[in-house]
């Protein structure tokens, strides 16, 4: 028998890694682990539940047990996942993706996410996207017009109007502040 672990703040692969190192000096027999969700080869006593729960909490991460917390969980490590693994210029846009990811049709699952995190999906990446931004901006290896490329938007100018609108100052501002600050993702 598998048990299913749903996992809030899971957002790199070294999450990913902790999380499975975590597992693996529990001896516990690991399937797979990827964001937000772990799966091991065994089923798990409440106690081992309660124990694994309050170690996965020193590392910074919370199980979940609530079916819309988990979905929506599910759906941030979608959006993380379209915004800051995905290579730019794909033509598949968010819906689909998520739709795809979590075989749940769209608008409903917009429509759960918006009651429980009190912010619509697309809120929730516009502030990945601009967090992203924020990342390349810093490495200082991309001009705009490749960032907006990479990130998907119609046009650099675009970019710059919503990066705006969301930190308050213009990607070049940012840039040349001492006091850029990136947020981490699990804070999103």
């Amino acid at each position: 028998m598998k048990t299913e672990l749903y996992i809030k703040n899971m957002v790199c692969p070294r999450c990913i890694a902790a999380v499975e190192n975590l597992l693996n000096s529990n001896r516990l027999p690991v399937d797979t682990v990827e964001l937000g969700k772990a799966v091991v080869n065994c089923n798990l006593s409440e106690m081992q539940l309660q124990q694994l729960g309050k170690e996965l909490q020193q590392l910074g991460f919370e199980l979940l047990d609530d079916r819309k917390k988990r979905i929506c969980e599910q759906i941030k490590n979608a959006v993380v996942e379209f915004v800051h693994y995905q290579k730019g210029g794909s033509n598949l846009n968010l819906s689909d993706y998520i739709a795809d990811r979590l075989h749940c049709d769209y608008s409903a699952l917009s429509k759960m996410f918006s009651e429980t995190e009190n912010t619509t999906i697309e809120k929730y990446l516009i502030a990945q996207k601009t967090e992203k931004v924020k990342e390349l901006l810093s490495y200082g290896e991309l001009n705009l017009n490749q960032i907006a490329d990479r990130l998907n938007y119609s046009s650099a100018a675009y970019l710059s109007s919503q990066f705006k609108a969301v930190t308050g100052m213009t990607p070049s501002q940012y840039k040349n502040s001492p006091h850029n600050k990136r947020l981490p993702l699990d804070s999103i």
